[in-house]
């Protein structure tokens, strides 16, 4: 590999001042560097420096957004709200590259307007009671948007909105987060996935670890991997240890993802004895990813595991192992 030029004032300038590589700054805030490409091409948050041969360099002020961005969605704050609310807080919102000609807002980002019109009247139907009108207006979401940007920006905004009116208000509206929820349940199984492009590729497992209930986040990824043709097999909610146990023998799959809502649900012991499972020939012999999803496996760990925080990362992080492209 050619080496860059070099810099002429490195002399003068701190380690702390000088521009990153994109392995560096993924290292540093603990993130795969195919995230930070796809914030770039999702939420115009790229590098202000391009070295000779389009090499990526990312300046302490680059660095300084990615950590509030890393920051808010950590947070649980979806990744478009952080990234406009990165950008303003690091004063860079007038510096926003403009969308690459030709690429769809499907691949991209509702903007901060669209997304506040789309969750009220999102919100409003449910209120109202009004299934069809719920119904419509997801589908309409899917349709325009697809299911990453659905989700993130419009599903799970809305489903939080609900979520707080019904906790402010004396458990009323309990029967408004039970419709929203299964209108967005029906919005996503509704994405069928399409045949598969390598029709004998081992599959993806989803799975809620045993006790876990909660079931929509890996459902919106069931449905983000339908889209891209990619094979999965939906076990759904609480499914029993033995249980997985036996159909990711059965199955043979490329990766196994664990949902866990809640820490008093997540199971490292589970995830290591699916991460250690192997199955095929002497000397040919396969093992599965194991993806830990969700909050309730926050601050734990499990050999040979891997964690992504938002829905954008899992879907990067399983197409990757199809040579699948999310954008």
């Amino acid at each position: 590999m050619s080496e860059l030029p070099a810099d002429r004032d490195a002399p003068n300038r701190s380690a702390a001042e000088l521009p990153l590589t994109t392995g560096a700054l993924a290292r540093r805030l603990g993130v795969a560097p195919t995230t930070l490409r796809s914030w770039e091409q999702r939420y115009g948050i790229g590098p202000a420096v391009r070295a000779e041969g389009r090499h990526r360099r990312w300046t302490p002020r680059d660095v300084a957004l990615l950590e509030e961005m890393c920051r808010l969605t950590s947070s649980g704050v979806p990744p478009a709200e952080a990234a406009h609310a990165a950008r303003e807080a690091a004063g860079a919102h007038a510096e926003r590259p403009a969308r690459a000609p030709g690429r769809s807002r499907a691949a991209g980002t509702l903007p901060l307007g669209d997304v506040r019109q789309e969750c009220r009247g999102l919100a409003r139907a449910a209120v109202r009671l009004d299934s069809p009108a719920v119904e419509r207006q997801l589908a309409d979401v899917v349709d325009r948007y697809g299911v990453v940007v659905s989700w993130q920006e419009v599903m799970v905004p809305t489903l939080h909105a609900v979520g707080r009116k019904w906790a402010s208000s004396g458990d009323r509206y309990v029967e408004v987060e039970h419709l929203l929820s299964w209108q967005v349940s029906t919005a996503l199984r509704r994405r069928t996935p399409a045949p598969g492009r390598q029709p004998d590729a081992p599959p993806v497992v989803l799975a809620c670890v045993p006790g876990e209930q909660h079931t929509l986040p890996i459902e919106a990824l069931n449905a983000a991997l339908g889209e891209l043709a990619l094979p999965t097999r939906m076990f759904g909610a609480a499914v029993p240890a033995e249980a997985l146990t036996a159909a990711v023998r059965r199955l043979g799959p490329a990766a196994v993802v664990l949902w866990a809502q809640a820490r008093s649900t997540a199971n490292p012991p589970l995830a290591r004895h699916i991460a250690d499972l192997r199955w095929g020939v002497k000397g040919a012999r396969r093992q599965p990813s194991v993806v830990l999803a969700g909050p309730g496996w926050s601050g734990t760990s499990a050999r040979g595991a891997v964690r992504p925080t938002t829905l954008t990362d899992a879907v990067d992080l399983l197409s990757s192992a199809y040579g699948a492209s999310v954008t």
